[in-house]
């Protein structure tokens, strides 16, 4: 599961495994092509390792 932006129809989708049609493989690493929300076929690239989060700075107060 993952989100998009649809070029067709220019709204943030929440694309699920069932919407996937292809997975081939990109320059980059794979790339999915799947069908938006719309009916519009769209395709994105896949990241297999999630990025690492910056650790979050917190102020303690007593």
């Amino acid at each position: 599961m993952f989100t998009h932006v649809c070029s067709a129809c220019d709204k943030r989708q929440l694309i699920f495994p069932s919407q996937v049609t292809a997975v081939a493989k990109g320059a980059r690493g794979p790339v999915a092509t799947f069908t938006c929300w719309c009916g519009a076929t769209q395709s994105a690239p896949l990241s297999l390792v999630a990025e690492p989060r910056r650790p979050r700075e917190v102020e303690l107060v007593a």
